[in-house]
């Protein structure tokens, strides 16, 4: 859905100009601006999803399926996340996950701070003349909903990923539960955000012993082609979990060495964030094919031809695929 809020309540902006570490005489640049944003934005809705769930009526909808779930969370963090971006940025366009009317948004729902450290970060001079109207935003507002409704938190992320010329540039990824079986007085949720040409942050980069193949894959959405594409592999372990962001998160904490998913079901705003945290990082994701993805806001919203991702060794997953399940997927 094309997240244009069209009747947020009027506020007067106050601008703050930061004077960013590695220069004297100008604020930080606009996309450093949208990145510190949607750090509070994504930190606001981890906030909502939480609340949510304490409340205890999930409000839960299918879709298209008893594997295609909407809940309260996803369409109060979309209309936090879109609303609050789109009166601090009005001319991105703003892609989210929930097709939802158009209506007032709750004060309440607005985040109108932004991570004072990520203003200090020095970006790259390719990124100074970029125009908001040239930036797409994919949102996912809850990714994982299906492990949400079945109390598996550690499965849930929201996600805000930032295309330029139709590449993913830039990504914030809120586990909004992390922490959450360290007991009733821990400290929940964690922000790993990243920018190519910077880097990724909010976490302890670690990769999976070398030798070892550990797929992380698909938990309610497997088939036999996923399976068939897995087996291919030879892997000495195969772990199947919730969201497309999780799996990323796993794939840069050294917990696996490969994203596999040989199917049609993920889309741009599952994809986004996340493949530029792991390329920030050196790693890389693509579909079955090798082919790069495309985040234009004119492109069709499913990842048709599946998803591979490694941080290390991708060519080897990638000349693993068998011939069957490319022929089987069309870009």
């Amino acid at each position: 859905m094309l997240c244009r809020p069209l009747q947020l309540l009027t506020v007067t902006a106050v601008c703050n100009v930061r004077r960013a570490a590695y220069t004297m005489s100008s604020s930080p640049i606009l996309l450093a601006r949208l990145v510190a944003t949607a750090y509070s934005v994504a930190d606001k809705a981890a906030s909502v999803v939480r609340n949510v769930m304490s409340g205890g009526d999930l409000g839960i909808v299918e879709k298209t399926g008893a594997n295609d779930l909407q809940t309260a969370a996803d369409r109060l963090a979309q209309q936090s996340i879109c609303a609050s971006l789109a009166r601090k940025f009005p001319k991105l366009t703003i892609i989210g996950e929930e097709d939802l009317p158009s209506e007032e948004i709750s004060e309440d729902l607005i985040e109108k701070g932004q991570s004072e450290e990520i203003l200090k970060v020095e970006f790259p001079s390719q990124y100074s003349n970029i125009k908001e109207e040239e930036l797409v935003v994919w949102v996912d507002p809850l990714d994982g909903t299906k492990e949400y409704t079945e109390g598996l938190l550690d499965h849930v992320t929201v996600l805000i990923g930032i295309a330029y010329e139709g590449k993913a540039i830039a990504g914030v990824i809120n586990q909004p539960f992390y922490n959450y079986q360290a007991g009733d007085n821990a400290v929940l949720g964690r922000t790993i955000w990243g920018v190519l040409g910077i880097g990724s942050f909010g976490f302890e980069l670690k990769e999976v012993p070398e030798g070892q193949h550990i797929v992380t894959t698909t938990r309610s959405h497997s088939s036999k082609l996923v399976n068939d594409c897995i087996a291919a592999i030879y892997p000495d372990k195969v772990v199947r979990v919730g969201g497309a962001g999780n799996k990323i998160i796993q794939l840069i904490e050294g917990q696996a060495s490969a994203y596999v998913f040989a199917s049609p079901g993920c889309k741009k705003w599952d994809t986004c964030a996340p493949e530029a945290i792991l390329h920030a990082v050196g790693g890389k994701l693509t579909d079955i094919h090798g082919n790069a993805f495309d985040y234009h806001k004119d492109v069709k919203h499913m990842n048709s031809a599946g998803v591979l991702a490694a941080l290390r060794n991708f060519d080897y997953y990638a000349s693993r695929v068998p011939e069957s399940v490319k022929q089987a997927l069309v870009p």
